[in-house]
């Protein structure tokens, strides 16, 4: 399968540390109001950023772009992707699929999927995430979305082995600020949103992020708005030939963080799973055969 071209987020968060002082400043500004901030002309950009407008033709042309006009083409298409109904998704894979089986596209597409991912991923911001996680001096909750909220209830419910302190924050939104109230300085909420962003899941970010919440954000490629409120953020690629996305690569990190955390924190863990297989066995959960 041919290489896809990255986002131009990816490509901003790829190339930072090739960028000059004023260029990353221009980048920051960007991936803060992604992707709408690009969307406005030069001059605005360039005064929103606090730089000059040459430093923008050249961050655009280091990205790979002809000039301003091609760059922001690409911006509007990408923020097309992001607002795709199933049925439009759906219709554009349709259009274009070969005659090989749905199951051999859709592995190609999943394992492209994680392959690229994994090409720009943070390991530091990884390592970082799973220290926050494994602290049980901070509180942790979830949250997820109309789809993912069951990437926040396979985290919870793995997490819950390792460790006291969790929530997981249910789908119904009159009940978050019940969950705020609870929420200090220093905890932790892992967030999981997808392209078509839910505003009220931004929302709650922002409300939590104002009460100085650590947010750890899971999204895709273009990135939730929700971004300019994380601290740390994962971005992962979610297309396949369906009319739906795929959360196969989010999946494959949540374990390997909950495999991480579990590992920091493994004498705990094990005489955590020693009680629980006791209760299991008190409350005859599984079948024994012997």
């Amino acid at each position: 399968m041919a290489e896809a071209t990255p986002t131009v987020a990816e490509a901003l968060r790829g190339q930072f540390d090739q960028f000059t002082r004023a260029e990353r400043q221009l980048a920051d500004a960007l991936l803060a109001h992604y992707p709408v901030a690009g969307l406005s002309s030069i001059t605005a950009l360039a005064e929103t950023a606090q730089v000059s407008t040459p430093t923008v033709v050249r961050l655009v042309k280091k990205l790979g772009f002809s000039g301003y006009p091609q760059f922001q083409a690409r911006l509007r298409a990408e923020l097309a992707e992001t607002i795709s109904s199933p049925v439009a998704k759906h219709e554009r894979w349709a259009g274009t699929a070969p005659e090989a089986h749905i199951l051999n596209r859709f592995a190609d597409a999943a394992i492209d999927n994680l392959h690229r991912t994994l090409s720009r991923f943070d390991t530091e911001s990884f390592d970082a995430v799973a220290e926050l996680l494994a602290d049980t001096n901070r509180q942790i909750a979830m949250v997820g979305g109309r789809i993912t909220r069951s990437l926040a209830d396979y985290l919870f419910t793995h997490m819950q082995v390792i460790r006291d302190g969790l929530s997981l924050v249910p789908s119904t939104s009159s009940t978050w600020p019940h969950y705020l109230l609870s929420m200090r300085p220093g905890d932790v909420l892992v967030v999981f949103d997808i392209r078509r962003y839910e505003t009220e899941l931004i929302r709650f970010v922002e409300m939590a992020r104002a009460r100085e919440v650590t947010i750890v954000l899971f999204t895709d490629q273009w990135g939730s708005p929700a971004v300019k409120h994380a601290q740390y953020v994962f971005p992962c690629r979610i297309e396949v030939p369906s009319a739906w996305d795929s959360t196969m690569v989010m999946l494959f990190v949540v374990e390997a963080l909950i495999a991480a955390v579990q590992t920091q924190r493994w004498e705990t863990t094990r005489d955590r799973f020693n009680e629980l297989e006791g209760l299991f066995d008190e409350a005859r959960l599984f079948k024994k055969f012997t």
